[in-house]
């Protein structure tokens, strides 16, 4: 394997990943949500409210994109947007009572994803791993 292909290869782990966490949804019987809301959810649901901006941040991710995003979600119930009592140009993302019940689910899915993925590669080699590709990551 050459260098070239590193990239090349974490695009197709991305990938799956992607297919893995669909499929387990599925499983569990959640048809209405794709891994790009996966991230928005996380950070609601270690944050009891954030404005737009505050997600677009955590998440890494442009507004338009998480405003198109948050608006899938609030139209299947997930999540709701609420303005600030003390300034009106402030809104609020927060979960709703059926975006909080997907925490045991994530949590059984993040288990399922990391078991599946770190199945045959032991501590020393993870945290290797992890060192190189926060190198790569902060050379973009």
């Amino acid at each position: 394997m050459n260098t070239g292909d590193i990239i090349s290869l974490i695009s197709k782990i991305s990938e799956k990943t992607n297919k893995f966490i669909i499929n387990e949804m599925k499983s569990f019987g959640i048809k209405d949500l794709a891994p790009s809301h996966g991230d928005i959810l996380f950070v609601l649901l270690k944050n009891e409210k954030l404005t737009m901006k505050e997600i677009s941040e955590k998440i890494n991710k442009d507004k338009s994109t998480v405003t198109a995003l948050i608006d899938k979600l609030i139209k299947h119930g997930y999540v709701e947007k609420t303005r600030d009592f003390k300034d009106n140009r402030v809104v609020f993302v927060t979960l709703t009572k059926k975006g909080r019940e997907l925490k045991p689910l994530f949590e059984a899915i993040s288990h399922n994803l990391l078991s599946t993925a770190y199945k045959d590669i032991n501590e020393e080699e993870s945290e290797e791993l992890l060192k190189t590709l926060v190198k790569l990551y902060n050379n973009f």
